[in-house]
């Protein structure tokens, strides 16, 4: 007689690849996501595919989440050091023999064309927290040193080509490792200082350093002009300091509770350029004024405190370094655009995580997230 082996329900065998998710961060990813769509409705349903392309990004980026979740922080660490040769590799081929766009090289054609910096962003804190756990419990002076080489050199790549956005980004991603793996405040404390000075002594020569016969040798000619006209966006209020005033304007504009959705006038009569990419958070701010923009900031507050407790509770040097490195980077990401559109920092060209189009940020985006996710769930399955 012989025995019937029941099948596995579809529920059942679906169950397992959700189990251990951290339902804190997902809500947080999940309410950021829909402030994007809003905010993406309101100022691109009228550029063609825009709110279609960004809806499509965004499930990408919650599919690539799902995918990365499942693998395990082992063979996360497995992929770094491949995964950063080949991000080198592809910047030094890009360097000889990229394409060049309105005087920038950052782009390589494989077949397909690709920007090989945006591997740097999640390969650079791979390596980084790859190398500190090899090192781990024997770190000296000299690891510190090697780190900063490994950081350095695409960094260096990426701010040649020039693409001074993304070398900030790769950059300070690779920092926050170097930093949560134990860099000194005697090491970090004078450069900070120097830095104080340095914007200090800018500031208040301003109307001498931003004459155009002033040559700055570390800087390009656009990049001078980006930190010219931060400090005073009214000397060109036509040309490079249109995107400043018109960001701050429709900021001001919204007053306390915004003009309401879909009723931004300087979003809709585009007065604000690059209204659904660098410049969507004043499209933002103008429709949902004060209250609005506190709300988002609480969301990504929501959401680096909980990246930041994940990193805590990590079991190993490898995840702890990696889910800060990654969490802060968000962090960055937020705070240098919402500071740009403000008039607080230079333009540099860096999206709103969750809310500017583009597929590359949005995959990014849902590369690191899962690496987060990854990590949590791992810690939570080995408590159960």
């Amino acid at each position: 007689m012989s025995t019937r082996l029941d099948q596995p329900t579809l529920r059942q065998r679906i169950t397992p690849l959700f189990s251990g998710f951290d339902r804190t961060l997902g809500l947080a990813a999940l309410l950021l996501a829909c402030a994007g769509l809003l905010a993406m409705y309101s100022a691109g349903h009228d550029q063609g595919t825009r709110f279609p392309d960004h809806l499509r990004n965004t499930v990408l980026a919650a599919l690539i989440l799902f995918a990365v979740a499942q693998v395990s922080p082992q063979r996360l660490m497995a992929m770094a050091v491949p995964l950063y040769t080949i991000g080198v590799a592809l910047l030094v081929a890009t360097a000889l023999f990229g394409l060049t766009r309105k005087g920038a090289t950052r782009w390589l054609n494989l077949g397909i064309v690709i920007q090989p910096s945006e591997i740097l962003k999640i390969a650079m804190p791979l390596m980084l927290a790859w190398w500190f756990q090899r090192r781990s419990g024997q770190l000296r002076k000299p690891d510190f040193v090697i780190a900063g080489m490994l950081l350095l050199l695409p960094a260096a790549l990426i701010a040649k080509q020039p693409d001074l956005g993304t070398a900030i980004l790769v950059f300070s991603a690779g920092f926050y490792v170097i930093f949560f793996a134990g860099l000194s405040w005697k090491l970090i404390t004078p450069v900070l200082v120097m830095g104080v000075v340095a914007v200090t002594a800018i500031v208040l020569s301003s109307s001498y350093i931003c004459e155009p016969e002033r040559v700055w040798p570390l800087l390009r000619e656009y990049q001078k002009h980006r930190v010219c006209t931060l400090l005073d966006p009214t000397t060109d209020p036509l040309g490079k300091g249109f995107h400043i005033i018109q960001g701050m304007i429709a900021i001001g504009s919204g007053g306390l509770t915004g003009k309401g959705f879909m009723q931004g006038t300087q979003t809709h009569l585009e007065f604000i350029p690059e209204r659904t990419t660098d410049f969507i958070f004043a499209a933002y701010a103008e429709e949902f004024g004060l209250l609005g923009c506190l709300l988002l900031i609480l969301g990504f507050v929501f959401l680096i405190f909980r990246g930041l407790a994940i990193a805590a509770d990590a079991p190993t040097v490898f995840t702890r370094l990696l889910a800060g490195a990654i969490t802060l980077s968000f962090f960055t990401y937020a705070m240098v655009n919402m500071g740009m559109v403000s008039g607080i920092l230079p333009v540099v060209g860096v999206p709103l995580p969750f809310i500017s189009y583009g597929g590359t940020a949005m995959v990014t985006l849902g590369l690191g997230l899962g690496m987060l996710m990854s990590i949590s769930r791992a810690r939570r399955l080995m408590q159960s």
